[in-house]
């Protein structure tokens, strides 16, 4: 074989085309025979991602022999963290989807000199292939875990799954007169929203912006919705899902002051349970949480088991680490004196602040 017929086989890397017709029927081709790809990983998420904060997407692709072979999804996030590429922005997952080693190194070298392109420099990949073997890159894999567990068939067999403390919780709940409520309209919106910004506030961390949560549902369609739980016509607990090949996907969820009394989170998640299974879901992903963390055990208490998760972050030589991690002790003092805003100050601040953290 000569060298030019070699080099007309050997795979390449390249940007994708995100308003190219063919080319997103491919991408879209390549991700439904991928059994590693995630929501994260979806032109939805990207495309939503990017309308709804301006971080730009930047999708590489591994071709060889005319075929999709890998791909990494990354979106430009400057935030008070700096300038990074991320997979994916506002994302658990995503990182590298490849079907060779060889493309997945190909696409973390193809991601190391478009950051240098875009003055980025840091990357972040979240899960997928990880680029141990290559310099400037560490990989830290105890940092975060997540929970996923099979649906049980009915509700009383899916309280049994439930460890007898928190299933005595989730029984109380159940019988106090709380209503819920699914769907995707702006009214459910609006509940989701409110809910959410006053949860994040009493954590000490600003509510996303209302147009990314707008962008996702419009984006993922009939793969998301929201769950509010009312207490005399009153939002008390809310949660905004997706729906991925089979399995719930608990993502932005959060409950009032009220909340904690009335139990209206257990309420919120074992109704989602029952919704999804519904919907004919067969698998629970209640998502990440950092190791050790309250969400962490309110998780196992639930009966899941957590399963470590593994993250990738590449930094420029010379370049200080990207420390963009809210737990990190030196925001403590910004988290405490976030936590004493007036919620209608923190709703209206907070997204302004966290549309650039990605």
């Amino acid at each position: 074989m000569t060298v030019a017929a070699k080099l007309q086989r050997a795979p390449v890397v390249r940007l994708a085309s995100l308003r190219d017709l063919v080319e997103r029927d491919r991408i879209d081709d390549f991700l439904d025979a991928q059994p590693d790809a995630t929501p994260f990983h979806s032109r939805a998420w990207v495309e939503a991602i990017e309308t709804a904060t301006g971080h730009t997407a930047h999708v590489l692709l591994c071709e060889e022999r005319g075929r999709i072979v890998g791909l990494l999804p990354l979106h430009r996030a400057s935030s008070l963290f700096g300038a990074a590429l991320v997979s994916t922005g506002f994302a658990v997952g995503g990182g590298i989807l490849a079907e060779t080693p060889r493309a997945a190194t190909l696409l973390a070298v193809a991601a190391e000199e478009l950051a240098a392109r875009l003055a980025c420099p840091a990357i972040e990949l979240r899960g997928g292939a990880l680029p141990e073997a290559r310099p400037g890159w560490q990989v830290r894999g105890n940092s975060h875990a997540g929970f996923v567990a099979p649906l049980a068939a009915e509700d009383e067999a899916q309280l049994l799954t439930i460890p007898r403390k928190q299933r005595a919780e989730v029984r109380k709940a159940l019988a106090n007169d709380l209503e819920v409520h699914v769907g995707s309209a702006p009214r459910d919106l609006a509940m989701h929203h409110a809910v959410y910004a006053e949860s994040v506030r009493n954590l000490g961390t600003p509510v996303f912006p209302r147009a990314l949560f707008y962008a996702v549902l419009d984006r993922f369609g009939d793969d998301a919705d929201i769950l509010t739980v009312l207490d005399r016509g009153v939002p008390v607990a809310s949660v905004l899902s997706l729906y991925h090949r089979g399995t719930v996907m608990p993502y932005w969820g959060g409950g009032t002051a009220a909340a904690r009394q009335l139990r209206a989170n257990d309420a919120m998640y074992f109704a989602l349970m029952r919704h999804a299974r519904e919907r004919g879901c067969e698998r629970f992903d209640f998502g990440r949480s950092k190791t050790g963390s309250g969400a962490y055990h309110f998780k196992r208490n639930w009966g899941f088991e957590p399963q470590p998760l593994a993250y990738a972050a590449w930094t420029a030589d010379g370049a200080p680490s990207r420390d963009a991690d809210p737990a990190s002790p030196r925001y403590e003092a910004m988290i405490a004196a976030w936590k004493r805003l007036p919620l209608p100050l923190a709703s209206r601040v907070g997204p302004l602040i966290s549309r650039g953290l990605a």
